[in-house]
């Protein structure tokens, strides 16, 4: 019998063991608790002031929010501020911005604006540690390279920063080569992996946070909506809880921090 009590209770505890998150100090999360941050800056539903452009991170700063990016490699090695994998929505070319020289994107412009795609380099120094700042990067084929890239200019970086990904392995590389950065993992429900591609199998790993072990997030960025109980759980042990995107006021409830667009929150709301 004591055997038996003692595998079931370290069978209730495998769970919570592998749900734990990472454990940020209250200094750590304090830039980005309570915090409202412009997704791909604040940039206009018409795109007239573009995603992820200079004006679009020029008004984030302006009204003192927090901004959200998007970061990639172009095929010769520059980190661009870049959300799509390919330039078809934002600059009506088919190819993929990893096929694409930093020299060719220069000739494009976004959305028709005369808006270019901005090196990272330089819209560090636009923000210029005004605001808190949250870089994602992006899933693709070279994830140390833009890791290593990333954050040899976060290094230098004066302000308030974080980093996440949808890829674990890519935080996982910041857990144990810049344990001082705060780290957070994206992630959305099971299903909703489909449209990237990603089978079921994988939708279902990638949505339920089952490589939380590996990475051990310190917040973790959900789609607002249903949150599988594993998810939860990790949050329910101390992983900010940070919601994307909101579309009104409504959807800070419950949430540590929001990543919101097209509409004009107060900067901070706790």
């Amino acid at each position: 019998m004591k055997k038996t009590g003692l595998i079931l209770g370290l069978a209730a505890a495998l769970p919570v063991v592998a749900a734990l998150p990472g454990f940020a100090s209250k200094e750590k999360k304090a830039p980005f608790y309570g915090t409202n941050i412009a997704h791909r800056g604040l940039y206009t539903a018409d795109q007239t002031i573009p995603e992820n452009s200079i004006a679009a991170f020029k008004a984030a700063v302006e009204e003192g929010y927090g901004i959200e990016l998007d970061v990639q490699l172009t095929s010769d090695g520059y980190v661009v501020v870049f959300h799509d994998g390919d330039l078809k929505r934002m600059c009506g070319d088919s190819r993929e911005v990893k096929d694409v020289t930093f020299d060719e994107l220069q000739t494009m412009r976004l959305a028709g604006t005369d808006e270019k795609i901005p090196l990272f380099s330089e819209v560090l120094r636009v923000i210029g540690g005004k605001v808190p700042l949250v870089v994602e990067l992006k899933v693709g084929n070279r994830p140390v390279e833009l890791s290593k890239k990333t954050y040899a200019f976060l290094k230098d970086y004066v302000g308030d920063v974080c980093i996440e990904s949808f890829n674990p392995f890519i935080v996982a590389w910041f857990r144990f080569n810049a344990p001082e950065l705060f780290r957070g993992l994206l992630a959305q429900r099971p299903e909703d992996y489909k449209e990237n591609g990603v089978n079921a199998a994988g939708g279902f790993v990638l949505g339920n946070n089952l490589l939380n072990p590996i990475c051990r997030p310190e917040f973790i960025a959900y789609k607002i909506g249903p949150q599988p109980w594993f998810v939860r759980l990790t949050q329910t042990l101390g992983a900010m809880k940070v919601g994307w995107t909101g579309k009104s006021e409504e959807c800070e409830s419950g949430k540590d921090a929001i990543i919101f667009e097209h509409y004009r929150p107060k900067r901070k709301y706790k």
